[in-house]
């Protein structure tokens, strides 16, 4: 099961994120979880200065855009 984290406070481009994280988890057919995170005292905690962020399993593998489909499915993977 993967745990993944959309850091963002609701921006357009944190929705994009959200959005083709989910799509593109759904299309792989992996186990996951998907959480929101627009608390900025939350997002902080991860180091992340610029949103939309994505966080993997804790570790955050991208931060200030929205990656392609193809670079998040490499994400979700690893």
């Amino acid at each position: 099961m993967k745990d993944l984290k959309v850091l963002g406070t609701g921006c357009v481009s944190c929705r994009m994120l959200a959005d083709l994280v989910e799509e593109t988890a759904h299309q792989m057919g992996i186990e996951y979880t998907l959480t929101k995170v627009g608390e900025i005292d939350e997002i902080t905690e991860y180091n992340v200065m610029s949103t939309p962020a994505l966080v993997v399993n804790g570790d955050v593998k991208v931060s200030g855009r929205v990656p392609s489909a193809d670079e998040i499915k490499d994400m979700i993977g690893e």
